[in-house]
């Protein structure tokens, strides 16, 4: 089935893609472990949260603190979250 091949063709591009921001990290000294730090969409699957603009908006109003995101530039310029729970109440 296309969807199929379609949808692993994919996976395996997320997959590469977390490995080369590993190996970015790694390179220039940032420690970022995907384990404890994540993007946003991983987010939202390990938290069951249906909608990436609802951690955007978290983010916005200060729910998730300046310390627990960094921006990577060179990766045009994508917001890795620590993972733990945040509460937007």
């Amino acid at each position: 089935m296309e969807t199929n091949k379609t949808n692993q063709e994919l996976e395996d591009l997320i997959r590469e893609s977390e490995k080369a921001l590993i190996n970015y990290c790694i390179a220039y000294g940032k420690a970022v472990p995907t384990d404890q730090w994540v993007t946003i969409k991983e987010y939202c699957k390990r938290f069951g949260i249906e909608d990436t603009q609802t951690v955007s908006d978290w983010i916005e109003a200060g729910i998730i603190p300046e310390e627990n995101m960094v921006i990577i530039p060179e990766f045009k310029d994508i917001r890795m979250i620590k993972a733990v729970q945040y509460n937007d109440v």
